[in-house]
């Protein structure tokens, strides 16, 4: 129907412009003729004519130009209607498309901006609106991997420089120490190692999975086994924390080379076990073991007066001296002695002899008596009697006095007779079963140990104990 509005449109347009080209045409020229008398009701008859033509053919023409702007109208309003519909529908398709993160994207603006300033359904229909989302949402992705690749890459670059920093403050402890060169050497070489493997790392995985610690513990060993040996003594201290005990060197390896923790093995710190002597007076019962002699090894330990437990002091000492109690050196002996004679003059005489000596060694008393009776009978008789006693009290701390002033003959003599005194009243004591000593007599203890336990020991000097070793 629309062809047929058209096609008469077009018929109308062709029919102005010939009655537009008659009109304008310029008249022929007249031939000459010789004139005739016109009729004057003939020319007014023929100029209504030719003015009914012209009304008429201007009626028709504006008829046809009616007819024509309504039907382009029509059809202009109708193809407006159609491409608005269309632009609708085309915007509605990028709306379907563009959402999510790309419901803001220019894109999306840019073609509703087309969409809008198409003027045909054939431009608009050229608008590929799936192809732009398609590159836009390709556009995005991409970005998103580059900018994933990036944030990746930065976190991997900073995992790699957290990583280097952590190892190098690792390994920053050992090189610290007076390494010796070999050692420090491969300390550095094992370091330069573990970064060239950081930086190699292609994840952040593998980065954390580079692990100083195993390689740290091997070269800590190796530098305790240097301090070990370059200590002069035959025996060493292993100190932790609170906690010191000695060892000989073969033994201080073993124990360092058996631990499995580097936290563990950092807490430990070499000494060299210097031994100096100190004096200590114990009572009798403080001394477990009792019976000490001179070479004997100890072990110190302490009460811990708030709470009443016992905390090992030193593990390891000796006995140099053991000095016994005035009371184990002193020697009381008494003697008593009578003598009397009787004579009768019935020649009948009596005589009697009474011989008592005693002493006391310790506490123990020991009495030694002999009687002796005689009678003669004679005629003649009288009496006489005497008697005597006599208490020794030797302090053999004043006998040495004596023996040192050269004040005492014999003194080699006396000092054999002494130098074994103390020891044989202890062998006795062993031998019968009996206490001879009190438990609480003091003695004074010699003893040797490493020079780091004797701040300890002086601070603990009036709760200590000496356990005896015999294993």
């Amino acid at each position: 129907m629309s062809e047929d509005i058209e096609a008469k449109i077009r018929r109308l347009r062709e029919l102005g412009k010939a009655t537009a080209e008659q009109e304008a045409r310029p008249p022929k020229p007249a031939v000459t003729r010789p004139p005739r008398r016109v009729s004057k009701i003939g020319s007014l008859r023929e100029r209504e004519r030719k003015r009914r033509i012209i009304i008429g053919a201007a009626i028709v023409i504006i008829i046809l130009l009616a007819i024509s702007f309504a039907a382009y109208t029509y059809y202009q309003n109708r193809t407006l209607r159609e491409l608005e519909k269309a632009k609708q529908q085309k915007i509605a398709e990028v709306n379907r498309y563009f959402t999510g993160e790309l419901a803001n994207d220019t894109a999306k603006f840019e073609l509703i901006k087309q969409i809008q300033a198409a003027k045909s359904i054939e431009e608009l229909n050229k608008i590929d609106v799936k192809k732009v989302y398609e590159e836009r949402l390709a556009e995005l992705q991409r970005r998103k991997e580059e900018a994933a690749k990036k944030k990746a890459l930065e976190e991997l670059n900073k995992a790699k420089a957290q990583q280097i920093s952590a190892i190098e403050q690792a390994f920053e402890p050992l090189l610290a120490q007076p390494l010796p060169e070999d050692l420090k050497n491969k300390a550095i070489k094992k370091l330069n190692q573990l970064k060239q493997e950081v930086e190699n790392a292609q994840s952040k995985e593998q980065v954390l999975a580079v692990d100083p610690t195993p390689y740290l513990m091997d070269l800590w060993k190796e530098y305790y086994y240097y301090l070990i040996d370059s200590i002069p003594t035959q025996k060493v201290i292993l100190k932790k924390g609170e906690e010191k005990r000695i060892y000989t060197k073969i033994e201080a390896k073993y124990v360092i080379s058996k631990i499995t923790d580097l936290g563990e093995l950092l807490q430990y710190t070499i000494e060299k076990a210097e031994m100096v002597q100190i004096a200590l007076v114990l009572t009798r019962d403080r001394i477990n073991g009792a019976f000490l002699s001179p070479g004997d090894k100890i072990k110190i330990y302490a009460k811990n007066g708030t709470k009443g437990q016992y905390i090992k002091i030193a593990d390891e000492g000796y006995v140099d001296l053991v000095l016994l109690p005035t009371t184990a050196g002193q020697i009381s002996l008494s003697e008593s002695q009578s003598e009397g004679s009787t004579v009768s003059t019935s020649s009948t005489t009596s005589y009697s002899e009474s011989h008592s000596t005693s002493y006391t060694p310790g506490d123990t008393t020991i009495t030694n008596a002999k009687n002796a009776n005689d009678q003669y009978s004679t005629t003649q008789s009288s009496s006489d009697s005497s008697s005597a006693y006599y208490n020794y009290n030797v302090n053999l701390a004043e006998v040495l006095k004596a023996i040192a002033a050269g004040k005492i003959e014999a003194p080699e003599d006396v000092k054999e007779q002494l130098s074994q005194y103390g020891w044989k009243i202890i062998d006795l004591e062993k031998d019968s079963g009996m206490l001879v000593l009190d438990p609480t007599a003091r003695f004074l203890v010699i003893i040797e140990v490493p020079a780091e336990f004797v701040t300890d020991i002086l601070n603990h000097k009036d709760m200590i104990y000496i356990a005896k070793i015999t294993g």
